[in-house]
Protein backbone atom coordinates (compact mmCIF):
# COMPACT_ATOMS: atom_id res chain seq x y z
CA UNK A 1 0.00 0.00 0.00
CA UNK A 2 1.25 3.46 -0.91
CA UNK A 3 1.13 6.34 1.58
CA UNK A 4 -0.47 8.61 -1.02
CA UNK A 5 -1.92 7.91 -4.46
CA UNK A 6 -2.96 10.48 -7.04
CA UNK A 7 -6.27 9.97 -8.83
CA UNK A 8 -5.99 11.22 -12.40
CA UNK A 9 -8.97 9.50 -14.03
CA UNK A 10 -12.22 11.54 -13.89
CA UNK A 11 -14.38 8.44 -13.37
CA UNK A 12 -12.18 7.23 -10.50
CA UNK A 13 -12.33 10.70 -8.95
CA UNK A 14 -16.13 10.65 -9.11
CA UNK A 15 -16.25 7.19 -7.54
CA UNK A 16 -13.89 8.19 -4.71
CA UNK A 17 -15.95 11.25 -3.78
CA UNK A 18 -19.08 9.23 -2.99
CA UNK A 19 -19.42 9.42 0.84
CA UNK A 20 -20.03 5.67 1.29
CA UNK A 21 -17.15 4.69 -0.97
CA UNK A 22 -14.88 7.22 0.70
CA UNK A 23 -15.73 5.63 4.06
CA UNK A 24 -15.03 2.16 2.65
CA UNK A 25 -11.65 3.34 1.37
CA UNK A 26 -10.81 4.61 4.85
CA UNK A 27 -11.90 1.32 6.44
CA UNK A 28 -9.82 -0.63 3.92
CA UNK A 29 -6.53 0.85 5.10
CA UNK A 30 -6.44 -2.63 6.65
CA UNK A 31 -7.65 -5.65 4.66
CA UNK A 32 -11.34 -6.44 4.97
CA UNK A 33 -14.26 -8.23 3.35
CA UNK A 34 -17.78 -7.12 2.51
CA UNK A 35 -19.07 -9.03 5.54
CA UNK A 36 -16.58 -7.33 7.88
CA UNK A 37 -17.34 -3.89 6.42
CA UNK A 38 -21.12 -4.23 6.41
CA UNK A 39 -21.35 -3.95 10.19
CA UNK A 40 -18.93 -1.03 10.33
CA UNK A 41 -20.72 1.11 7.76
CA UNK A 42 -24.28 -0.03 8.57
CA UNK A 43 -25.16 -1.37 5.11
CA UNK A 44 -26.23 -4.80 3.88
CA UNK A 45 -23.38 -6.99 2.64
CA UNK A 46 -24.78 -7.00 -0.92
CA UNK A 47 -24.78 -3.21 -1.02
CA UNK A 48 -21.21 -3.11 0.31
CA UNK A 49 -20.19 -5.66 -2.36
CA UNK A 50 -21.62 -3.38 -5.06
CA UNK A 51 -19.52 -0.43 -3.83
CA UNK A 52 -16.43 -2.61 -3.45
CA UNK A 53 -16.72 -3.84 -7.05
CA UNK A 54 -16.95 -0.25 -8.24
CA UNK A 55 -13.88 0.78 -6.24
CA UNK A 56 -11.98 -2.25 -7.52
CA UNK A 57 -12.93 -1.52 -11.16
CA UNK A 58 -11.33 1.92 -10.80
CA UNK A 59 -8.13 0.63 -9.19
CA UNK A 60 -8.76 2.17 -5.77
CA UNK A 61 -8.78 -1.19 -3.97
CA UNK A 62 -7.26 -4.55 -4.83
CA UNK A 63 -7.74 -8.19 -3.93
CA UNK A 64 -5.50 -9.40 -1.10
CA UNK A 65 -6.78 -12.97 -0.80
CA UNK A 66 -9.77 -15.22 -1.24
CA UNK A 67 -10.98 -17.43 1.64
CA UNK A 68 -13.30 -20.41 1.27
CA UNK A 69 -16.04 -20.57 3.89
CA UNK A 70 -18.23 -23.56 3.12
CA UNK A 71 -19.82 -22.93 -0.28
CA UNK A 72 -18.90 -19.24 -0.21
CA UNK A 73 -15.67 -17.55 -1.29
CA UNK A 74 -14.92 -14.47 0.81
CA UNK A 75 -12.90 -11.83 -0.99
CA UNK A 76 -10.52 -9.81 1.21
CA UNK A 77 -9.66 -6.41 -0.23
CA UNK A 78 -7.44 -3.47 0.70
CA UNK A 79 -7.13 0.13 -0.44
CA UNK A 80 -4.26 0.78 -2.83
CA UNK A 81 -3.18 3.76 -0.69
CA UNK A 82 -3.60 5.15 2.81
CA UNK A 83 -4.78 8.46 1.34
CA UNK A 84 -5.66 9.93 -2.03
CA UNK A 85 -5.23 13.24 -3.81
CA UNK A 86 -7.38 14.11 -6.82
CA UNK A 87 -5.27 15.59 -9.59
CA UNK A 88 -6.50 18.63 -11.51
CA UNK A 89 -6.00 16.36 -14.54
CA UNK A 90 -9.28 14.70 -13.51
CA UNK A 91 -11.00 18.02 -14.35
CA UNK A 92 -8.70 19.08 -17.16
CA UNK A 93 -11.21 21.43 -18.82
CA UNK A 94 -11.42 23.61 -15.70
CA UNK A 95 -8.02 22.95 -14.14
CA UNK A 96 -6.20 26.04 -12.84
CA UNK A 97 -3.54 27.48 -15.14
CA UNK A 98 -0.85 29.50 -13.35
CA UNK A 99 0.18 30.93 -16.71
CA UNK A 100 -3.05 32.94 -16.95
CA UNK A 101 -2.27 35.60 -14.36
CA UNK A 102 1.16 35.18 -12.76
CA UNK A 103 1.26 37.26 -9.59
CA UNK A 104 3.65 36.09 -6.89
CA UNK A 105 1.66 37.95 -4.21
CA UNK A 106 -1.68 36.37 -5.13
CA UNK A 107 -3.07 33.54 -2.97
CA UNK A 108 -5.10 32.29 -5.93
CA UNK A 109 -2.00 32.12 -8.13
CA UNK A 110 -0.28 30.14 -5.35
CA UNK A 111 -3.24 27.76 -5.38
CA UNK A 112 -2.92 27.40 -9.18
CA UNK A 113 0.78 26.59 -8.74
CA UNK A 114 -0.07 24.00 -6.08
CA UNK A 115 -2.65 22.43 -8.41
CA UNK A 116 -0.06 22.19 -11.18
CA UNK A 117 2.36 20.62 -8.67
CA UNK A 118 -0.21 17.94 -7.80
CA UNK A 119 -0.94 17.32 -11.49
CA UNK A 120 2.71 17.11 -12.55
CA UNK A 121 4.02 15.06 -9.63
CA UNK A 122 1.01 12.76 -9.84
CA UNK A 123 1.72 12.12 -13.51
CA UNK A 124 5.43 11.57 -12.78
CA UNK A 125 4.57 9.07 -10.01
CA UNK A 126 2.28 7.19 -12.40
CA UNK A 127 5.01 7.02 -15.03
CA UNK A 128 7.71 6.00 -12.54
CA UNK A 129 5.46 3.27 -11.13
CA UNK A 130 4.77 1.84 -14.59
CA UNK A 131 8.47 1.75 -15.46
CA UNK A 132 9.48 0.64 -11.93
CA UNK A 133 11.88 3.54 -11.56
CA UNK A 134 12.53 5.90 -8.69
CA UNK A 135 11.44 9.50 -9.03
CA UNK A 136 14.03 12.05 -7.93
CA UNK A 137 12.31 14.86 -6.01
CA UNK A 138 13.16 17.16 -3.13
CA UNK A 139 10.95 19.18 -0.82
CA UNK A 140 11.44 21.30 2.26
CA UNK A 141 8.74 22.30 4.72
CA UNK A 142 9.02 24.63 7.70
CA UNK A 143 7.31 27.28 9.76
CA UNK A 144 8.45 30.68 10.89
CA UNK A 145 6.92 33.74 12.53
CA UNK A 146 7.44 37.30 11.36
CA UNK A 147 7.58 40.07 13.94
CA UNK A 148 6.04 42.54 11.48
CA UNK A 149 4.75 42.88 7.91
CA UNK A 150 7.98 44.72 7.11
CA UNK A 151 10.00 41.68 8.21
CA UNK A 152 7.82 39.45 6.04
CA UNK A 153 8.41 41.70 3.02
CA UNK A 154 12.16 41.78 3.70
CA UNK A 155 12.20 37.99 3.98
CA UNK A 156 10.37 37.63 0.66
CA UNK A 157 12.83 39.97 -1.03
CA UNK A 158 15.88 38.18 0.39
CA UNK A 159 14.42 34.80 -0.52
CA UNK A 160 13.79 35.99 -4.08
CA UNK A 161 17.37 37.22 -4.47
CA UNK A 162 18.83 34.04 -2.96
CA UNK A 163 16.76 31.68 -5.11
CA UNK A 164 17.39 33.75 -8.25
CA UNK A 165 21.15 33.54 -7.62
CA UNK A 166 20.93 29.75 -7.08
CA UNK A 167 18.99 29.34 -10.31
CA UNK A 168 21.59 31.34 -12.20
CA UNK A 169 24.43 29.35 -10.62
CA UNK A 170 23.09 25.87 -11.37
CA UNK A 171 21.03 26.34 -14.54
CA UNK A 172 22.31 24.48 -17.58
CA UNK A 173 21.10 24.47 -21.17
CA UNK A 174 21.46 20.66 -21.15
CA UNK A 175 20.16 17.97 -18.82
CA UNK A 176 16.66 17.26 -17.53
CA UNK A 177 14.43 20.24 -16.81
CA UNK A 178 13.18 20.62 -13.23
CA UNK A 179 10.50 22.88 -11.76
CA UNK A 180 11.06 24.86 -8.57
CA UNK A 181 8.21 26.20 -6.47
CA UNK A 182 8.81 28.19 -3.30
CA UNK A 183 5.76 29.28 -1.32
CA UNK A 184 5.12 31.26 1.83
CA UNK A 185 1.61 31.43 3.29
CA UNK A 186 0.01 31.80 6.70
CA UNK A 187 -0.04 28.48 8.55
CA UNK A 188 -3.24 26.89 9.80
CA UNK A 189 -2.98 25.65 13.39
CA UNK A 190 -6.32 23.83 13.07
CA UNK A 191 -9.25 23.42 10.73
CA UNK A 192 -10.64 26.72 11.96
CA UNK A 193 -10.84 29.51 9.35
CA UNK A 194 -7.53 31.39 8.97
CA UNK A 195 -7.18 34.85 10.43
CA UNK A 196 -7.61 37.61 7.92
CA UNK A 197 -4.32 39.21 6.92
CA UNK A 198 -4.95 42.90 6.38
CA UNK A 199 -1.43 43.86 5.44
Amino acid sequence: MHDVAVIEDPAAAEVSLDPIRSRLLAELSSPGSATMLAGKVGLPRQKVNYHLRTLEQHGLIHLVEERRKGNVTERVLQATAASYVISPAAMAAVAPDPGRAPDRLSARWLLALAARLVRDVGSLITGATKTKQKLATYAIDGELRFASPADRAAFAEELTVTVTNLLAKYHSDTGRKHRLIVAVHPALDSLAPPEQDTE
